[in-house]
């Protein structure tokens, strides 16, 4: 008979298994703090806007790990893994004594939580877990390279008729306004391009752009010196529907997260914020007063928001079931004479407002015209708004444009890839043109500001000109510089 086991060896063996499994729950729960997870989201969203190739300040960017240690033009180690008190990227993100961190500058210091995580991860050794598709750089000293020709998401005319601007990858490509000659590239930090809109001045250009997934971005161009002004940062997706408030100090976009939001042209400071959307909001377009933002989305419907407060104002289609049959892609103002009206029973005085006319287009391939204002009294599910459908177009419509008159307007369409455009006269909704031959998807439209030509781009990356009112094709060119591989 075996002597029984000691006490002790048996109070070991009941406790080690337990003491091991919280151990090992201990470090699962303490993992080490992630770069790409926790802090790279921080400097993009706080930083980056300043500190990129674009737009290079205290001649120090944050664009990715690397570039985070080297010392700007003040001399100054900014990262010493394992120790955040000698890190000056630290320690200008914290306040001292009475005194206010003295970065991000002029924004909203960081909060108590996100600097925390920027000492722990200086603490643990300032880690990098990047994987290697992050890794990869852009900028002006390593334009994009194109095997063959980019999707073309967008396209705009200057308002003086001589540029052409036309989305890459990584950049806005501005081109002679007949695509004779490439007047500049501007290569930014966003790999895509989604949206771009010319001021009203013709002195800047916007893009809604960002990095599917991990962030986006608000960019402003000065045309003439080809210089990033501006880039605010905007949630963690791509942004859509850029445009320009009429007097030019102001930004409105939408996002993946649902809202529409607006920001100081100047500043990039957030305006407007409005979450009344249930989808991606995909375009937007302001009053001509500059007042109301209209938004459209997704969810199959067209908002008004007053921009001074931030209220939903109104749902500008039905809300009916049914009555909009998919999402919508595009909204444009149509430009014309003003009409006035006397505002309906809703409204709180009788003063005159301007009648505004929005075209929208989307997954149904009908193009529709909206007064952005009501004039009669809201009854639950009707569509008072619409002043009238016109004839359908093949396949899902993503691009709309009226010329500079609003006489007329064009639609562009993808179906089974396929393109269409159709030329409309907007007053009395007659075909002026079809082009259905030889397109593939068309993402993109824009007349030139004279009216007798309208561009159209889209998935074959070509950009093609053709003649108004005819439909003749005039011009076809790829925008970006192709080279061929030797292998």
């Amino acid at each position: 008979m075996k002597p029984p086991l000691p006490l002790t060896l048996i109070f070991l063996a009941l406790i080690l298994p337990q003491s091991i499994v919280a151990a090992e729950d201990k470090v699962k729960t303490n993992p080490l703090t992630s770069y790409f997870k926790d802090i790279r989201p921080i400097f993009q969203q706080n930083c980056q806007g300043c500190h990129q190739p674009a737009k290079v300040q205290g001649s120090y960017m944050m664009i990715d790990y690397p570039s985070l240690f080297l010392k700007g033009d003040r001399d100054k180690v900014q990262i010493v893994p394992g120790d955040p008190t000698k890190s000056n990227i630290y320690q200008v993100i914290i306040a001292h004594a009475d005194q206010k961190a003295e970065m991000p500058k002029g924004k909203d210091p960081l909060t108590k939580d996100q600097t925390e995580l920027v000492r722990k991860w200086i603490s643990e050794g300032a880690k990098d877990d990047s994987p290697k598709s992050a890794k990869k750089l852009v900028d002006p000293e390593h334009p994009p390279i194109y095997s063959l020709p980019p999707v073309i998401t967008s396209i705009d005319f200057s308002p003086d008729g001589q540029i052409l601007a036309v989305s890459g990858y990584h950049e806005i490509i501005l081109h002679k306004a007949d695509g004779s000659e490439i007047l500049g590239r501007l290569i930014g930090l966003a790999e895509r391009i989604e949206s771009l809109a010319f001021s009203p001045d013709g002195k800047q250009i916007a893009a809604a752009a960002g990095s599917p997934g991990r962030f986006g971005e608000i960019q402003i161009w000065d045309v003439a010196k080809k210089k990033l002004t501006l880039s605010a940062p905007s949630t963690f997706d791509t942004i859509y529907g850029v445009s320009w408030s009429p007097d030019g100090s102001k930004i409105a976009y939408g996002c993946a997260d649902n809202s529409v939001r607006a920001i100081d042209a100047t500043t990039g400071k957030q305006i407007l914020y409005q979450g009344a959307h249930t989808d991606w909001v995909l375009g937007t377009a302001f009053s001509r007063d500059g007042l109301f933002l209209a938004s459209i989305s997704r969810d199959r419907s067209m908002k008004l928001t007053e921009i001074a407060t931030q209220r939903f104002i109104d749902n500008i289609t039905s809300i009916t079931p049914g009555a909009l049959k998919g999402g919508l892609q595009t909204v444009s103002v149509r430009p014309r004479k003003d009409k006035t009206m006397v505002k309906g029973a809703e409204g709180t005085d009788a003063a005159e407002k301007v009648y505004e006319e929005l075209l929208i287009g989307g997954s149904d391939g009908i193009p529709r015209l909206y007064k952005m204002h009501r004039v009669t009294k809201r009854v639950i599910g009707d569509d008072a708004n619409k002043v009238r459908e016109y004839e359908a177009i093949s396949g899902r419509i993503y691009a709309t444009s009226f010329d500079k008159n609003g006489a007329l307007f064009a639609a562009g369409s993808s179906l089974d890839g396929k393109g269409f455009i159709k030329i409309y006269q907007a007053e009395d909704g007659k075909v002026v043109t079809k082009i259905e031959t030889g397109l593939t998807p068309i993402y993109s439209l824009a007349f030139t500001p004279d009216g007798t030509r309208i561009a159209a781009a889209g998935f074959d990356g070509t950009v093609k000109l053709f003649k108004v009112p005819t439909g003749e094709k005039d011009k076809e060119f790829v925008p970006v510089p192709i080279t061929v591989s030797k292998n």
